[in-house]
């Protein structure tokens, strides 16, 4: 039986550092995400009592800051290690991960388009499960009031949303100071106050409908981010591109010292 041997069969140190240059950053990333996600967390008590995870009625921005960083850490080292000690199942197990991401990646971008009305469903299901738990949360609370300022709107539909929290309702016998309003971020500010009012949203829906433009944004925010997109689907499309050209570099990186290291390891 004959077998070809590769006479100068040989890792490139070209790609063999590429690939760790291109990791260390996702690697160094991951540790920064984490790091803030755990100091976020430290500054809530949560790290002192961890039954406050399990009480939050709404989203955690915190979570996803972890998740992130805790699947890039992963991948990051994954890949630094994998290139350097030149180990064919770390450097496997980081391609493959990366292209099961950008499959998942690509089947939501489809399926966003193809079930729109859901999509919006849900978006404006899990907007008023958030509303639910603006005031439990202080991550949750800026994380929609600097949607609601950016996009200019308030609650998921309209103003009226926020009868759904405790706190801004107007049914029930409650004495909260907020009942009737809505928060700051629905407020139309002047650009010539240079000091923020946090009660300017108190009792105004107490007033007419008809007032109410006068004081608040009253568009919803899902209408706000349909219209948004449209007019920013350039945008979108370029991350979309540049995020999976990066992925594919590093699959690229990734099978190639793989291939290299396979036919060093046959030579032998």
């Amino acid at each position: 039986m004959y077998y070809y041997r590769y006479e100068s069969a040989e890792v490139s140190c070209c790609y063999k550092y590429l690939m760790f240059s291109y990791n260390i950053i996702f690697w160094l990333a991951g540790v920064a995400f984490i790091a803030v996600g755990f100091w976020a967390w430290s500054e809530k008590g949560v790290l002192l009592d961890l039954t406050q995870v399990t009480r939050l009625h709404g989203f955690d921005p915190v979570w996803l800051v972890l998740v992130v960083g805790g699947v890039t850490f992963i991948l990051g080292f994954a890949g630094c290690v994998g290139a350097l000690r030149e180990n064919i199942c770390l450097l496997k197990f980081f391609s493959g991960v990366i292209g099961f991401i950008f499959i998942l990646e690509l089947t939501a971008a489809v399926l966003a388009v193809v079930f729109q009305s859901q999509v919006r469903e849900w978006i404006n299901d899990f907007f008023l499960a958030n509303v639910k738990g603006y005031r439990d949360d202080i991550d949750l609370q800026n994380l929609i009031d600097s949607l609601q300022r950016m996009n200019h709107c308030c609650g998921a539909q309209e103003p009226n949303d926020w009868d759904l929290n405790v706190y801004f309702s107007c049914n029930g016998t409650h004495r909260s100071r907020e009942k009737c309003g809505v928060p700051f971020s629905c407020c139309i500010t002047d650009p010539a106050d240079s000091v923020l009012n946090t009660q300017c949203g108190y009792d105004v829906r107490n007033r007419p409908k008809s007032e109410w433009t006068d004081h608040i944004y009253t568009k919803g925010c899902i209408a706000a981010l349909e219209d948004w997109l449209p007019g920013n689907l350039y945008t979108v499309a370029i991350v979309f591109i540049v995020i999976s050209l990066l992925q594919m570099v590093g699959i690229y990186l990734a099978r190639t010292l793989i291939s290299d290291i396979e036919k060093v390891n046959f030579s032998y």
